[in-house]
């Protein structure tokens, strides 16, 4: 990966295939917890996650709030996802974004490391792997892998925003 940098009034970054695949593999994984029906996914843990309760000591006023807001939550999130799905290159390759584009990456990445994070019991004293010795490996490695991914996208606002690349 060539981390995202500001250049042109773009953010842009490279990914190479592999990075590209995983990137979609975890777009599908999220696509299809999102179209989950709502009485399937109840006790999810990464539904509770991402769409987490709106009031947490009144079990009624949370349903109540869940029925106002997650029909939209959800929509918000696959326009995010179809966004991300649209400027992602699937053999790899170059990232190009504008500002808005940019939102949708960093709200979508944020989404696969909090449903990649919940499955991995990912807590402040997780560490990378040091070497890969098995699938659990691979994923905390991938997981540390996109967190990486969107701390550059927010450098590269950030930096885009003060004028500098």
């Amino acid at each position: 990966m060539k981390p995202f940098r500001a250049r042109g009034g773009r953010l842009v970054a490279r990914l190479d295939r592999a990075e590209a695949g995983i990137v979609g593999l975890l777009l599908d994984q999220l696509e299809q917890l999102l179209d989950a029906d709502r009485a399937d996914s109840t006790g999810d843990p990464v539904i509770a996650r991402l769409f987490p309760a709106g009031h947490r000591s009144d079990a009624a006023l949370a349903d109540d709030y869940r029925d106002l807001t997650e029909q939209s939550l959800r929509g918000g999130k696959a326009d995010d996802l179809a966004t991300v799905r649209a400027t992602l290159p699937a053999d790899g390759g170059e990232v190009r974004l504008d500002t808005d584009q940019a939102g949708a990456w960093l709200r979508t990445s944020n989404d696969l490391r909090l449903a990649l994070g919940t499955r991995l019991d990912i807590s402040e004293d997780s560490e990378p792997p040091e070497e890969i010795v098995d699938e659990g490996d691979h994923q905390l490695a991938v997981y540390y892998w996109l967190t990486a991914l969107q701390g550059s996208l927010v450098d590269a606002l950030v930096a885009a925003r003060a004028g500098r690349r």
